[in-house]
This record gives C-alpha cells, sequence and structure tokens, in this order.
C-alpha cells in the first residue's frame, strides 16, 4: 500500500509499505485523514515518533480477524486512537489513554491514517451515521478532544471563557463549549481566521489587545501550539480562574510561576476524549466543519498538503485517490 512515512532525518516520504496485520484487530481501508497540529509538530521532532502518522480519519473496515467482530465489516468508522495493553489499572478502569504500555494511531508505536489502510481494535472503533460525511468524520476525534473538557470541569451559562487560538482546534473548541455558555469569545492572530469564527456565531477577537483587569475571563483554553499561549493566557485568566491546556508543541513555554500562586489559578491538561457525543455534535450541526476545510490532497501531493496545513484551517488527505 502507498503510505507517507515520517523518517528518522526529519520530513516526510511517500513509499509503498505492506499492508498492516495486527492479531485480533481489524483492517481498516482510510477514506480521508486530517493533518492536524500535532502532526505538524511532529515534523519538528514532537514525540520522537517515526514511520506513519496521522490519527484524525474516516475509513471501511475491509477485515476483521476475530469471529465476533466481523459484523464490522462494511461498516464506515472512525476510531479511538489510544491501544491499551488490556491488564493493567489504567485499562482495567476503562483509561487506556494513561496506560504505560499503550500504543497511539500516528504518534506512539502504531502506525496511522495517512496512508491506504490501519488497524485497530474492534473496542476501539464507532459508527459514523449517514447523516455525517466523510469530511466531516475526520473531525471527530478532534471534536471528541474538546468535549473531554466537559468530563474534567462544570462550565455552566454564566461562564465567561476565552479560547485562544484561532486554528482548527480552535474553531472546534469554541463550537463545542457554546453547547454550555454562550460566552465564548474566541482569540487570535489571524483576521481571516478570526472572520470563520464570526461567521459561525463566535465572538472573535484579537489575542492581544488589551484587556481591562476587571473583563479578565472564568475559563481560557489554550489552542494556540505555541509555547506563548500559556503565558497569555495566565495574563487574561480571572483569579481563581482554570486555563485548560489542549496545546501540544516541540519544546518549553518560559512562564513566571508566581500568578498561578498569587492568583490561585487552576491548570488542567486535557487530551483526548469521548467519541459518541462528538459524533452526535457533528451530527446535529451544532459542531460545523465545512467552512474549515480548505483542500482535500492525494498521498503524493503530500509536500504542498503539508505547507497548505500550516497556513489554511484544515487540510485533509485522500490516501486512495489516484492522479488522474
Amino acid at each position: 500500500m502507498n503510505a507517507l512515512v515520517l523518517t528518522s532525518r526529519g520530513g516526510v516520504e511517500l513509499k509503498e509499505v505492506p499492508t498492516p496485520e495486527r492479531v485480533g484487530e481489524c483492517l481498516v481501508r482510510v477514506l480521508m485523514a486530517g493533518i492536524c497540529g500535532t502532526d505538524l509538530q511532529m515534523l519538528e521532532g514532537y514525540a520522537g515518533f517515526h514511520g506513519i502518522p496521522g490519527h484524525e480519519f474516516v475509513g471501511v473496515v475491509e477485515r476483521a480477524d476475530r469471529d465476533a467482530d466481523r459484523a464490522w465489516v462494511g461498516t464506515r468508522v472512525v476510531g479511538d486512537i489510544n491501544v491499551g495493553c488490556g491488564r493493567c489499572e489504567w485499562c482495567a478502569a476503562g483509561i487506556k489513554e494513561h496506560c504505560v504500555d499503550r500504543s497511539v494511531l500516528g504518534i506512539r508505536g502504531r502506525d496511522g491514517a495517512f496512508a491506504e489502510y490501519l488497524t485497530l481494535p474492534a473496542a476501539n472503533l464507532h459508527a459514523v451515521p449517514d447523516a455525517v460525511d466523510d469530511a466531516s468524520a475526520v473531525f471527530v476525534e478532534p471534536t471528541a478532544a474538546a468535549c473531554r473538557i466537559f468530563e474534567q470541569m462544570t462550565i455552566d451559562d454564566r461562564a465567561r471563557v476565552a479560547v485562544l487560538g484561532d486554528g482548527r482546534m480552535g474553531l472546534l473548541v469554541a463550537q463545542v463549549i457554546r453547547t454550555a455558555t454562550p460566552h465564548v469569545t474566541v482569540l487570535g492572530r489571524h483576521e481571516r481566521k478570526l472572520a470563520i469564527a464570526r461567521a459561525l456565531g463566535l465572538a472573535a477577537a484579537a489575542a492581544d489587545a488589551p484587556i481591562d483587569p476587571g473583563s479578565r475571563y472564568d475559563v481560557v483554553i489554550d489552542v494556540t501550539g505555541r509555547p506563548q499561549g500559556l503565558v497569555r493566557a495566565l495574563e487574561i485568566v480571572r483569579p481563581r480562574g482554570t486555563i485548560v491546556m489542549k496545546s501540544t508543541f516541540h519544546g518549553d513555554a518560559a512562564i513566571a510561576s508566581w500568578p498561578i500562586v498569587v492568583d490561585e489559578v487552576t491548570i488542567v491538561g486535557s487530551r483526548c476524549g469521548p467519541f459518541k457525543p462528538a459524533i452526535a455534535l457533528l451530527a446535529s450541526g451544532a459542531v460545523r466543519v465545512a467552512p474549515l476545510v480548505a483542500r482535500v490532497a492525494r498521498l503524493d501531493e503530500h509536500s504542498s498538503a503539508f505547507d497548505d496545513a500550516r497556513r489554511s484551517l484544515k487540510v485533509l488527505l485522500a490516501p486512495g485517490a489516484r492522479r488522474s
């Protein structure tokens, strides 16, 4: 099969590689996959991964290794990206994303979705309803990550929330949080992206605009993907407020820690989340993603696709597409 391979030298190469096989797992033909901020950070060395990247995908189950899983064959699916060992206390508690021996699709110890095929256990798969098209289904995984915030804290309808970052993840997070409170503002550095936020019905403003101390936010969600995001979040969160860290980036964030203590700020790390509510939000239209998609590219167009992904909101890859 054709696949994009992240090499030890850095960069991505299109290669012919064997179709994956894992005992007890389902073979999924990838229809579409999304390039996300984590993928771009991995090109810079984040996570030290070498292999096939990509973890946002929609596909069709082609083969099931176990008789009990044969009903999945022919089903259009998305998938949880964390695969636990099944033996530790984390897995026993159903929290496989913190299993010490876990593999993570396209990120840690497991080839990912920038390929014609991938494998996952049936337990990781979720059927995609007809109301969610392929391009929208690619957004289930990042929308689920946004939904994780609701599992970690309560946001009532009076809370003032700032989403710091106007990229693809920021616009998803803001739409998800809007289902809990109408007081959501996207803060960013790109007027074109802020205009898309406004078109989605969200309040939007420049991230570096001066803020009155009395107007600081109850919750600030950092989705900048930059070390400076946490610095700015500390400047605009109110005393006893909460900062939710959704950014992953290669490198360190240099911050002054005293405001965290003096203002009694809570900092919450937040990663993967539940797929069922994410699918429901996309199916209902509460989260709209069509305005975020800039381009659908073939695997052999990967160089320009990654360049566009750095400038645009979302670029999708269609691994099965061939040059006409």
